[in-house]
């Protein structure tokens, strides 16, 4: 989606799992056009909302080796053929990954990342800081996703085709796969699914259309599938005792406050030395982009106010 103004930042956004491209399109107009959102043309961005390999409207892969490496060189040569020289990146979920690894990489024209879910607390989460009130809030929180909300993670990761005979073949199934998740962020979603309270932007009908986006595609089992794929990547990397490159680009993140574990700026630097930019949202959770899309706009804006 192209702004009307003409010196656009173009940015890719990528939506995660149990989500779609449905998620990001709260906030395609504060983005494009920030003058109706209460922004100013210098923020406007040119947005490319791809969706990942195997989820919604893109193809299924047919060879292994869809992680979020390979993910990451996809979209820089997607942006490189759309002739964007000079953009940004953004992700959540799945797509914090995904964008995680585009920084690791940092293809020619990638000014920078911005990240709504601190995905590489996982691998290091006893070596992250627990003195302060908000860190010892955060570790129990990971702790209890890990122990208590894990499990469709682990399935994924192990036995994406198992799982994905029942996605494929019932609805219900499907619907009660992508819902059922014992953390708060997931439960919003839940909730706003079964007794209709929305939770900011997201509805029923929208969880609805999500939903309906996976069924219509039939793509429950190959999404399911990034996670088998990111748990060999792991797997290998350890065996041969290989860590990832550091990100050379400048980093952004915003910690929202409803998200499954609320990374504290400590966490953010422990796990990016080159944070350059760190905020506190007052609202909004995991489906942040979905739940609060204006905070979420504003926020994306900030964080890349200063790359333009």
């Amino acid at each position: 989606m192209r702004s009307q103004h003409e010196d656009a930042l173009p940015l890719i956004m990528t939506h995660g799992w149990p989500g779609s491209v449905v998620e990001l399109l709260g906030v395609v107009g504060p983005l494009t056009d920030p003058t109706g959102h209460g922004g100013r043309a210098e923020d406007a961005f040119h947005l490319v909302l791809p969706s990942l390999p195997g989820y919604g409207f893109s193809g299924e892969p047919t060879e292994v080796g869809w992680d979020s490496a390979r993910m990451a060189r996809a979209w820089a040569e997607l942006m490189r053929r759309l002739e964007y020289t000079r953009y940004v990146a953004q992700g959540g979920d799945v797509g914090a990954s995904v964008t995680d690894a585009m920084g690791r990489q940092a293809p020619e024209g990638l000014l920078g990342i911005h990240l709504n879910l601190l995905a590489g607390a996982i691998g290091i989460k006893d070596k992250l800081p627990a003195g302060s009130e908000q860190e010892r809030a955060a570790h129990d929180a990971l702790n209890t996703f890990m122990k208590d909300g894990f499990g469709y993670f682990l399935e994924q990761s192990t036995r994406p085709q198992t799982i994905g005979y029942s996605l494929l073949d019932s609805p219900v199934g499907l619907a009660a796969w992508m819902l059922d998740h014992d953390t708060d962020s997931y439960y919003k979603m839940s909730r706003a699914f079964v007794d209709g309270t929305p939770v900011g932007n997201l509805s029923r009908d929208n969880i609805v259309d999500n939903i309906t986006l996976y069924w219509l595609t039939g793509t429950g089992a190959s999404s399911a599938r990034w996670y088998w794929e990111a748990g060999r990547t792991q797997a290998a990397a350890a065996a041969a005792g290989q860590t990832p490159p550091p990100v050379s680009v400048p980093v952004a993140f915003t910690t929202f406050p409803d998200e499954i574990w609320a990374a504290p700026r400590s966490w953010a630097e422990a796990v990016y030395p080159n944070l350059a930019y760190f905020s506190e949202a007052d609202m909004g959770g995991h489906f942040a982009a979905w739940e609060q899309p204006e905070i979420f706009s504003t926020e994306v804006r900030a964080a890349f106010r200063p790359l333009r």
